[in-house]
């Protein structure tokens, strides 16, 4: 959990219930409150010109998402959109910016959370600038499971869909099938059960 959550409710936070696929924000709003995920998944999107979606990234239980941008005066660049029923943390940004000066021990806390998503952005741009689907799908993986403490082979179940995965490398989900198909043959990989084992 990036910040405690009785830390939050006391700063002046509410619950929020959110259902499947609901928006909690939509690109070129303004970002006027902290949110960090209490229950379920939520996805950062974008939509190309032909309609494709991109994933930006994926977010689970403990997480907050774009924070960063409660520090800039600059509209919402993406979407965030409900991946499971959720239950969001939701704090004003007056109160979060107030919450960091009182407790300087909880903005080192989310600098680091912010460093190490800067760095997993890093990778992935790195990664998905390569016209190879293999190198696009194996940095991905590579860097999920560095957060594993077991790194056997085959000890980390991926946590995404096909299309999942397709959409955050850039991929048309056929290639993401295909390419996942040809590093199980290589043994880079195992699909068991449908599913995927790194």
């Amino acid at each position: 959990m990036v910040i405690n959550e009785e830390l939050l409710l006391r700063m002046g936070a509410s619950i929020i219930k959110f259902n499947q696929s609901e928006i909690i924000f939509s690109q070129g709003n303004y970002p006027n409150f902290y949110y960090q995920i209490k229950k379920g998944e939520v996805k950062l999107n974008n939509y190309n010109e032909d309609g494709k979606e991109f994933i930006q990234n994926i977010f689970t239980i403990g997480h907050s998402f774009a924070e960063s941008l409660l520090f800039i005066d600059k509209p919402y660049p993406m979407n965030a959109v409900a991946l499971t029923d959720c239950e969001i943390i939701k704090l004003s940004k007056d109160n979060f910016l107030r919450l960091l000066e009182l407790y300087p021990n909880v903005s080192l806390r989310l600098n680091k959370y912010l460093s190490d998503r800067l760095y997993y952005k890093y990778i992935m741009l790195k990664n998905n600038s390569s016209l190879n689907p293999q190198t696009r799908l194996s940095g991905l993986l590579d860097y999920l499971k560095s957060f594993q403490e077991n790194k056997s082979e085959y000890s980390f179940e991926i946590p995404l869909t096909r299309q999942q995965l397709a959409n955050l490398t850039g991929l048309c989900v056929e290639t993401a099938i295909r390419t996942i198909k040809n590093m199980e043959k290589r043994k880079m990989l195992k699909i068991k059960n449908r599913k995927i084992y790194y």
